[in-house]
């Protein structure tokens, strides 16, 4: 018998690569290669846990939940819901613990900060895709539809920041989504309006600089420190 020092742990883990990375590229995947001239760059996209059709499918139903919501009782439930479901999707854009691909992720020859820029760009642009479209069918005005998408990138930031500093998505989407219900609240209280988070123009200048800290923070963290080759 030979001794368990003598394994050879390179060669399984080539293995077990291949084993994972061997199922051939659907169109999406092939279109992604394409756009990105990478193929693991491409790969990682697709396997993103928060744009697999399970995940896509759930945030439709709540929208459409949300749409029959405003037609029948004329508050934008759309505008309020969309900004939470973009953060629990772009939490779950950053890896450790969530994605079964994450490991195999970072072995791509590309940097982990362009893996999760990928990722975070196409959940934000799906969600914002879906959001608007989900405003339009439940008719709400041009300035509520397009007022949740700063707050909402704001949220999102939030949420990365919060999942990449903590090495935790359930971390960010807890932080996300808390911060979006407190938002909320404390509008509901000062206005008496529970759309007062999205419909209140002041607020706009201050969900952007804090979308702003918030990006700087996501690249502070995933940086590659010096001296790393």
């Amino acid at each position: 018998m030979s001794d368990a020092g003598d394994v050879d742990l390179d060669r399984v883990w080539v293995g077990v690569a291949a084993e994972v990375w061997r199922r051939r590229p659907g169109p999406v995947e092939r279109l992604a290669g394409r756009l990105l001239r990478s193929p693991g760059l491409a790969r990682a996209l697709v396997t993103t846990p928060s744009l697999l059709l399970g995940w896509v499918v759930a945030t439709g139903v709540v929208l459409l939940a949300g749409v029959l919501a405003t037609v029948e009782t004329g508050t934008p439930y759309v505008a309020l819901l969309a900004p939470a479901l973009a953060a629990a999707g772009i939490a779950y854009a950053y890896g450790p613990g969530i994605d079964p691909a994450w490991e195999l992720s970072c072995s791509v020859a590309v940097s982990d900060r362009l893996v999760l820029l990928v990722r975070a760009l196409a959940v934000f642009g799906l969600n914002a895709t879906l959001g608007v479209l989900a405003s339009a069918a439940s008719g709400a005005a041009a300035a509520v539809t397009f007022g949740w998408l700063l707050p909402m990138t704001a949220v999102c930031a939030l949420a990365l920041a919060v999942a990449t500093v903590a090495r935790s998505a359930n971390v960010g989407v807890a932080a996300g989504v808390a911060s979006w219900v407190i938002v909320i609240l404390v509008g509901q209280a000062s206005t008496g309006r529970i759309s007062a988070a999205v419909t209140t123009s002041v607020l706009w200048l201050p969900y952007l600089t804090f979308a702003c800290c918030c990006a700087a923070t996501v690249l502070y963290a995933t940086r590659i420190p010096r001296g790393t080759p």
